[in-house]
């Protein structure tokens, strides 16, 4: 049975809040394995049919502790999992694109196969007080996390990727 891979990192939640609606989803199709970032290595790559990565913008960029993850596992699994389908979700302050171009790259260079276009979510947080504070993420952009943890978990099980 194909196994579905989120991993995700989350310091006040956001990012945390959409990797578990996509799971949530995604369960009703197919074997979904959630993990943090700082929780996941290379062995879970090796095992997962397609991935979902979701993580936080952080002064613009991915956050630290997802890059980290990718620094961690970049290399023991480089030309293994070739053409694995992957989508990724950025819960963004303000634009989230190079975050999300970040993540672009290092899957390329995995050559991962993208399915969907990056989601990103805004809170607009821009005060250091709004920036640190617990996010809420609004239903129905959490509905949009769900659709698209349906979406990856019903094209892995069906082989659709």
């Amino acid at each position: 049975m194909a196994q579905f891979l989120i991993v995700y990192h989350s310091r006040t939640g956001g990012s945390r809040r959409m990797a578990q609606a996509a799971a949530e989803a995604a369960r009703d199709e197919i074997e979904t394995v959630l993990k943090r970032a700082e929780d996941t290595g290379a062995e879970d790559l090796l095992a997962a049919d397609g991935y979902l990565f979701c993580a936080p913008e952080n002064l613009a960029a991915l956050s630290g502790q997802m890059k980290e993850f990718f620094d961690r596992c970049y290399y023991p699994v480089l030309g293994q999992i070739e053409g694995r389908p992957y989508a990724q979700m950025v819960c963004a302050g303000s634009d989230g694109e190079n975050a999300a171009r970040q993540c672009a790259r290092i899957a390329t260079g995995w050559r991962l196969k993208e399915v969907q276009q990056p989601l990103i979510i805004c809170t607009h947080a821009q005060t250091p007080e709004a920036i640190l504070a617990e996010k809420v993420i609004p239903e129905d952009q959490l509905e949009a996390c769900r659709e698209l943890g349906l979406a990856m978990g019903a094209g892995l099980a069906l082989g659709v990727f």
